[in-house]
């Protein structure tokens, strides 16, 4: 409802129903509204907690320590991103200017900030206080939302992802009564569970699914745009993360040359994203066949890029404290492959917005991993710098690419604009 039409209701909360309608109405065109940024906000605490969480295990002298910690930090980042994205997924569909929806996102944001605090010790002595926020959050949310709109199919879609949560949340509390090893296991189920059901629109026998995923036509444009909010977040956590490493690291001039190439390859990444499918990405999802697979590949793609970004930031910490020890070869796991997992969903993206194999990227990929085994008997600067070069080296390529052309508008599977083939990337 605009202003202009609330006339001498200005100060009343509408009905509900009638917000819910006003935001869907507006939703392909509306922006974020300021409770989702601050969510965001919370999301980069989430973010950091979880970078500080894993490095002192990759930095430990114990060989099954180090690796455990990947593991432990993928546990652990996965459900944070999932809250994120079902936040979002709410917030397309119901008016987030809205009391009862600002409340929703709050209390979220609240739960997330109690399950970031509990990071440090989620596999020892406060697993509780990450697992249970968590089941509460993806349970209630659900039965909440039911309420808040009589649409039959809406309510079954929702009423199917409570039931779900409510599968997981039985390992997920499981696991909060054991430690270490069994916990690691039965929040790998949890989670598993919860992305796998998602996949598949958490089927029901028995119920409604008429509607099956929440990107439709009504709100494609505000997803797109949260998703890049999304990646903007993660980056920002990452340069956040090494200036907080930076400052706590006794100066030399290899904690010094480490912080210039973390930064850069922040940089480097942000290019890559933006040149072209992340600047047209909105677009592309409008103009697509099938918006909600699209949309969904889109949104995978993204938690993919997010995480090769958490794995970099992971990587940067390490150049900063160790820049010249001998690198070993858990930390190249997150120097190394967190570029290539950010490559990976680039691919994914770009497959989204251009309908293409990008063929710069799979060699970006290949020459990361060719990388891999020389940089082994290096340091983690040499690695950083090695793998700063090589994404250095396709954000040129696209420069290069670009060079006297037309910025190439999106031509997204079965969509209703087309582009030449001979400018894959």
């Amino acid at each position: 409802m605009t202003e202009g039409a609330a006339g001498g209701r200005r100060n009343q909360e509408p009905p509900v129903e009638e917000a819910v309608r006003a935001g869907s109405s507006a939703g392909e065109k509306r922006r974020a509204d300021f409770v989702e940024l601050f969510f965001d906000l919370v999301l980069v605490f989430a973010l950091s907690v979880v970078v500080s969480r894993v490095v002192p295990d990759l930095t430990s002298d114990m060989f099954t320590r180090r690796w455990a910690g990947l593991l432990y930090g993928l546990v652990l980042v996965l459900p944070i991103l999932w809250l994120w994205t079902t936040t979002s997924h709410i917030t397309s569909r119901f008016d987030a200017r809205r009391r009862p929806v600002q409340a929703m996102v709050l209390l979220t944001a609240f739960g997330v900030v109690f399950m970031a605090s509990s990071l440090p010790y989620a596999f020892r002595e406060r697993g509780w206080a990450y697992a249970v926020p968590y089941v509460v959050l993806q349970v209630g949310r659900p039965l909440v939302v039911i309420r808040l709109r009589r649409d039959p199919a809406l309510r079954a879609l929702y009423l199917r992802s409570a039931i779900w949560f409510g599968v997981s949340a039985v390992p997920w509390l499981g696991g909060a009564l054991v430690e270490d090893a069994a916990r690691v296991g039965l929040w790998s189920l949890a989670i598993t569970i919860d992305l796998v059901s998602a996949r598949f629109s958490w089927p029901v026998p028995g119920m409604s699914r008429e509607l099956d995923d929440a990107w439709d036509p009504s709100n494609t444009h505000h997803l797109a745009d949260r998703y890049e909010q999304l990646l903007l977040i993660a980056l920002g956590e990452s340069v956040l993360a090494l200036g907080f490493t930076y400052t706590d690291t006794p100066l030399s001039l290899a904690t010094t040359l480490a912080l210039v190439i973390g930064f850069a390859t922040s940089v480097v990444l942000w290019r890559i994203y933006y040149y072209r499918a992340g600047q047209v990405l909105p677009e592309a999802i409008e103009a697509a066949g099938d918006r909600v697979r699209e949309g969904r590949i889109a949104g995978r793609a993204h938690m993919i890029m997010v995480l090769g970004i958490v794995l970099v930031a992971i990587g940067y910490e390490i150049a900063v404290t160790r820049p010249v020890d001998h690198v070993r070869p858990a930390w190249l796991a997150p120097i190394l492959g967190g570029p290539m997992v950010y490559v990976v969903g680039r691919i994914s993206l770009e497959r989204v917005v251009f309908n293409r194999l990008s063929r710069r990227r799979l060699i970006g990929i290949a020459a990361l991993a060719a990388a891999a085994l020389p940089l082994a008997f290096t340091t983690p600067l040499i690695a950083a710098s090695g793998a700063l070069a090589v994404l250095l080296g396709m954000a040129l390529a696209d420069a290069r690419h670009a060079r006297g052309r037309q910025p190439e508008p999106p031509s997204p599977p079965h969509g209703r604009t087309g582009s030449d083939p001979a400018q894959a990337q």
